[in-house]
């Protein structure tokens, strides 16, 4: 179903049965697949592939020449019902490249909300990128990556499949993940290491002084300290009764089954 407010320009190619919604604007020479749904107020770019099954909601934009819901580049794919979903207000710029899940992850690549993904960024098949992120030019992603909420990934970044990026987190230009990034810290570099708090994004996000210090505290417990890891999460766990949000840096942590860049 097309809903009759959508401006679709006449060299476009959109499969009746593809569903679009309200106020949908799609350029020319773009081809919508039948298995896809676009949200209201979305803008489509020309020259843009949406392929299917993949969930559109409402107010992205997708830029010229972006390709949104192919089949994963897994060679164990043959060709199973897998899907794409994504959420609202989303940026896709030039090039970008997203494919749906495999039926031996997920089933299904997740992209949240508000979302800024610039020129050349590839997200691979069964990937979660929460909300509030920034992925700079030439981002590329593995299978299987988490992305936290507010991460942003400096351009070029190379993340390896089923690593986990940290909410709050930065990783600067032309980092090469191999190993997980905890929240809230800065990384850099191939081979990849910490260099610190990501102070200046906390303090943009409305966290205080004094929590900007605690967590100043469990990252020289955790990085800087001579001891172990657990006597480090112990330490740090003993600040999470003044400090709540220490607890998703160690939690992240204790969940690490990559481990953690040091």
């Amino acid at each position: 179903m097309i809903d009759p407010s959508a401006r679709i320009d006449e060299r476009a190619v959109v499969d009746p049965a593809a569903q679009i919604g309200a106020r949908v604007e799609i350029g020319p020479y773009s081809v919508i697949d039948r298995e896809v749904e676009i949200g209201d107020d979305c803008w489509i770019g020309p020259h843009v592939v949406l392929r299917g099954p993949t969930v559109i909601g409402p107010r992205n934009k997708i830029f010229q020449f972006s390709s949104i819901g192919e089949a994963p580049q897994d060679k164990k794919y043959a060709g199973e019902p897998t899907r794409l979903e994504i959420g609202e207000g989303n940026v896709f710029r030039e090039y970008c490249t997203v494919s749906r899940g495999t039926p031996n992850g997920l089933g299904t690549t997740r992209i949240g909300n508000d979302n800024w993904i610039m020129a050349n960024t590839h997200i691979a098949h069964d990937c979660v990128i929460q909300d509030q992120t920034v992925f700079a030019n030439g981002t590329s992603l593995g299978g299987h990556v988490e992305v936290q909420d507010y991460a942003i990934l400096g351009g070029f970044t190379l993340v390896h499949q089923f690593c986990r990026i940290g909410a709050h987190s930065f990783c600067s230009m032309g980092s090469a993940v191999r190993l997980d990034v905890p929240p809230y810290i800065t990384v850099a570099g191939d081979p990849l290491a910490a260099h610190g708090v990501n102070a200046e994004g906390l303090r943009r996000r409305g966290f205080g002084p004094a929590t900007i210090v605690a967590i100043r505290r469990a990252y020289k417990l955790v990085f800087r300290s001579n001891l172990l890891l657990e006597e480090a999460l112990q330490e740090v766990a003993k600040m999470t009764g003044e400090h709540a949000e220490l607890d998703r840096f160690t939690s992240f942590i204790r969940a690490s089954k990559r481990g953690i860049v040091r």
